[in-house]
């Protein structure tokens, strides 16, 4: 089981080194060395397979945020974004799909006797969604009937339960304006939608971002949520803003691509020779100012990542809010880590040398799979202006978010 105490100090700013014990034979760091192994295959399938789904399952990531009445582990934030950055040192597209093992947060919003059903079988249970586009939903008597079509639903191939985004008319009584849509999530078994295989990129090629279809397929109201929405679990955990947490287990894939990208840079540079005869890249003095700017850079951005995310839940375990304050900070940080993190891999690939710039070189895999973390709509730049605005006491320049 992982250790869920807090991890401070030292360890805020040292490579993530966790030893948990598994319930059976495999362990994070068996883990780790098993889909360090097996990257290129995620790459060649376009997915991570099942089997090492099932692996991630065996050392918990899923359960950590599960709640602990249906047999989960719920972990601190921050540890669980310790998990999914050492995984990413390993391969972008494993961490970007063991990250989702934070996606069953949503999940708390449904009906307790819905969340009964999902959890029967235990604890470890898988969700994917694809919630964009949303789709229009016709209102039928118990709940939705929807055809459509959504796109990017990472980790769908090895899911056990997908949700879809759909657009219903008007908010319930007291919820404001009528007539205004509401969009939700909408939950079903995965057997029951259909993966639409056409996720063909450069970068995060492994995560199995497929598109999800259906037809006409009724969904119960019982089996939808408004997507962030207050969980229906009074535990600490569920009380942390889902949507900051997609954020931050999003950037922390770019945190643990920074770090393999550096020690990949250091490794390179003590070679005895260079292709051209030159001197090795440890002895010129561009590549050892580079490498320790690079460094410092990124053990600052990732210090004040985890600072904040353990000061949320420091206040959440203390029994107060995330307050609109500090949410703001925890945006802030995760699409300040993900930025950092990638310009902190672009100067490892500058610095590397001609040998970085082979298809097929391990740089050219965390240069993409990088460039990918930075494009997701919770850690663009968008992000850094509403965070500024909140900063100067003036409105967000988008949508508010939680």
């Amino acid at each position: 089981m992982f250790v869920t105490a807090a991890r401070r100090t030292a360890e805020a700013c040292a490579v993530p080194s966790f030893h948990p014990e598994a319930p059976g034979p495999m362990t994070l760091d068996g883990l780790v060395a098993e889909i360090a192994r097996r990257r290129d295959e995620f790459d060649d399938l376009t997915y991570v397979p099942r089997d090492v789904v099932a692996m991630m399952k065996q050392v918990g990531i899923y359960r950590a945020t599960t709640p602990t009445m249906f047999g989960g582990e719920p972990m601190p934030p921050a540890d669980f974004m310790r998990i999914v950055e050492r995984i990413a040192t390993a391969d972008g597209s494993a961490a970007w799909v063991a990250a989702f093992g934070s996606a069953n947060t949503y999940m708390a919003s449904l009906p307790i006797e819905t969340q009964r059903i999902i959890y029967a079988d235990g604890p470890d249970q898988v969700f994917a969604g694809g919630l964009y586009p949303a789709q229009k939903a016709r209102a039928v008597e118990g709940g939705w009937q929807v055809t459509g079509r959504w796109r990017f639903a990472s980790g769908c191939m090895g899911a056990d339960w997908i949700g879809v985004g759909i657009e219903v008319d008007g908010p319930p009584a007291g919820e404001g304006a009528p007539g205004r849509p509401r969009m939700l999530a909408a939950v079903a078994p995965a057997a029951e939608v259909e993966i639409v295989p056409n996720w063909d990129v450069v970068g995060m090629q492994g995560t199995g971002s497929h598109d999800t279809r259906v037809t006409d397929k009724f969904y119960p109201e019982a089996w939808t949520f408004v997507r962030g929405g207050p969980a229906t679990i009074d535990e600490p955990l569920f009380r942390y803003p889902a949507v900051c947490f997609q954020a931050e287990v999003h950037a922390a894939c770019n945190v643990g691509l920074a770090r393999a990208a550096l020690d990949l840079a250091t490794e390179m540079g003590g070679v005895t020779k260079t292709i051209t005869g030159a001197p090795r890249l440890a002895d010129r003095g561009y590549y050892k100012l580079e490498l320790a700017r690079a460094e410092a850079a990124w053990r600052a951005a990732r210090a004040f990542f985890y600072e904040t995310a353990e000061a949320a839940w420091d206040a959440l375990v203390r029994g107060d809010e995330v307050s609109p304050d500090q949410a703001n900070l925890i945006r802030l940080s995760a699409t300040h880590a993900a930025h950092v993190s990638a310009d902190v891999i672009m100067r490892a690939y500058r610095i590397a040398g001609m040998s970085a710039i082979h298809k097929n070189h391990r740089m050219q895999h965390i240069v993409r799979d990088s460039m990918v973390v930075t494009q997701h709509a919770f850690l663009t730049e968008g992000t850094l202006e509403n965070a500024g605005a909140m900063l100067a006491g003036a409105a967000p320049a988008g949508p508010a978010y939680p």
